[in-house]
C-alpha cells in the first residue's frame, strides 16, 4: 500500500493551497480517508476525514468552514481543500487510510497506512 501526499508549499496568510493524496495497491473505495498534522513540537493531530462513501465528513473545530475534504474513487485520490489558511495551519500534513469505526474516525490508531507527509507553510 502505498499514499502518496503532494500539494504543500509556502503560502501567505489568508491564502489557498489543495493537498492531493494518491493511493495504491488497496480497494480504495473501501477505506475512510483521513488527514492529520504535525507542526513542530506539537503531537499529530486530526483534520479531517471522509468515510469510504463519501457521504460522511468530519472536521476538527480550527479548520471548520475552511478546509474541505472530498475524494475521487475513480482516480484513487482525496483531497483537502484549504482555504483562508492561517500561519497556525503550518505543518506537516499526512493523509491516512483506514477502516475506522464511529467513534474512531478522528484518531490516529484507527488507520492503517499513512503518507510520507507534505509541508504547509502559512506566512504571517
Amino acid at each position: 500500500v502505498q499514499l502518496q501526499a503532494s500539494g504543500g508549499g509556502l503560502v501567505q496568510a489568508g491564502g489557498s493551497l489543495r493537498l492531493s493524496c494518491a493511493a495504491s495497491g488497496l480497494t480504495f473505495s473501501s477505506y475512510a480517508m483521513g488527514w492529520f498534522r504535525q507542526a513542530p513540537g506539537k503531537e499529530r493531530e486530526f483534520v479531517t476525514a471522509m468515510r469510504w462513501s463519501g457521504g460522511s465528513t468530519y472536521y476538527t473545530d480550527s479548520v471548520k468552514g475552511r478546509f474541505t475534504i472530498s475524494r475521487d474513487n475513480a482516480k484513487n485520490t482525496v483531497y483537502l481543500q484549504m482555504n483562508g489558511l492561517k500561519p497556525e495551519d503550518t505543518a506537516v500534513y499526512y493523509c491516512a487510510a483506514g477502516r475506522p469505526i464511529l467513534s474512531g474516525v478522528r484518531f490516529a490508531q484507527s488507520y492503517a497506512y499513512w503518507g510520507q507527509g507534505t509541508q504547509v507553510t502559512v506566512s504571517s
